[in-house]
């Protein structure tokens, strides 16, 4: 570093400091990256030689002075700290770096997203078992129940719309906890709205149609969202997105053509494609009205089964399908 005495010739150069945000984060590795911010791999430091492994979320460079996005990301790290779930990835810091740009710290997930999950069975020649998509499902409908159910401090309703529920956005740990992340695109409806009126938000093959359309969104929008997401892990292949322009993949979603499950997943229950059907349907009223119901109708169908689908059995799956995937 400039503010550091050179080392004397011939003694072994001093060790190299990391550059460290808010003084104590370390970015060590990108690990994706969207339209508004990356994230990357990292380490929170500590007193007495303290490491934690972190997710840092930070704001492209070339975004650091456009107003909208920036309000954008103040916007999700204030939703996500209130809260506080199990299946919800956590935030456990907020700052700016150096430049100006903003960084979220957020808990560290280590295993795989849906997509990866579902892409390893894929590289085999097979999808994730639907017992345990369906329990993936449920922890899912479970964040979603608690930002939907969301109260201010007198006790009012204030839900948040997630808005981007999408197979990348669902982290499965080794651990076999599923956790629901990116609320980058919320809506909370005590909030002012922090984007231009008529931008459509999302990636489009898994946005409800009604979104399409600019209507409000509500939580049955989330819950469509978990239906293509559910979908696509049962028959290990896309719905509606896939080839041509986001126009393209839109009209395709208003049109609503959904193939049955039946025919592109072998072994489905009727009851299961019945459930998926519903939180597709084309109306929002005739879709599940909360996230509960859902998780309802699907425990329901589980325990009729008797295939595995707790934690360990999780695990275990994401364990393997980290061995399919190529390693970096």
């Amino acid at each position: 570093m400039a503010n550091e005495a050179p080392a004397e010739q011939g003694s072994p150069a001093a060790p190299r400091r990391p550059q460290l945000l808010g003084g104590k984060y370390e970015p060590v590795a990108p690990c994706g990256q969207g339209g508004m911010a990356s994230v990357w791999a990292g380490y929170t430091h500590g007193e007495a030689g303290f490491r934690r492994k972190v997710a840092i979320k930070r704001v492209l460079q070339h975004l650091h002075e456009d107003e909208k996005f920036e309000r954008m990301f103040v916007e999700e790290a204030h939703i996500v700290a209130e809260l506080n779930h199990p299946n919800i990835v956590q935030i456990h810091d907020f700052g700016r770096e150096r430049d100006g740009g903003y960084f979220i710290v957020m808990e560290w997930v280590e295993g795989l997203n849906l997509a990866d999950y579902v892409r390893a069975y894929s590289r085999v020649g097979e999808a994730p078992p639907w017992p345990l998509a369906s329990a993936i499902a449920i922890e899912v409908l479970r964040a979603l129940s608690a930002a939907h159910q969301r109260m201010d401090d007198e006790g009012r309703p204030v839900p948040v719309i997630h808005r981007d529920v999408t197979p990348a956005n669902v982290m499965i740990g080794v651990n076999g906890a599923v956790k629901l992340t990116d609320f980058g695109l919320s809506r909370a409806i005590d909030r002012p709205r922090t984007t231009d009126p008529g931008t459509v938000k999302g990636k489009v093959a898994y946005m409800a149609p009604e979104l399409l359309e600019n209507q409000k969104p509500d939580p049955r929008c989330d819950l469509y969202s978990v239906g293509v997401t559910l979908w696509e892990a049962i028959a290990a292949q896309r719905l509606f997105g896939g080839k041509g322009t986001d126009i393209d993949i839109a009209l395709r979603v208003l049109e609503g053509k959904i193939p049955p499950l039946h025919t592109v997943a072998e072994g489905i229950p009727e009851e299961l494609e019945a459930i998926v059907n519903r939180a597709l349907a084309r109306n929002p009223r005739e879709r599940f009205q909360r996230a509960q119901e859902m998780v309802d109708a699907l425990a329901a169908l589980l325990r009729t089964r008797h295939a595995p689908t707790d934690g360990p059995a999780l695990a275990r799956s994401v364990r393997e399908a980290r061995r399919l995937l190529p390693s970096g």
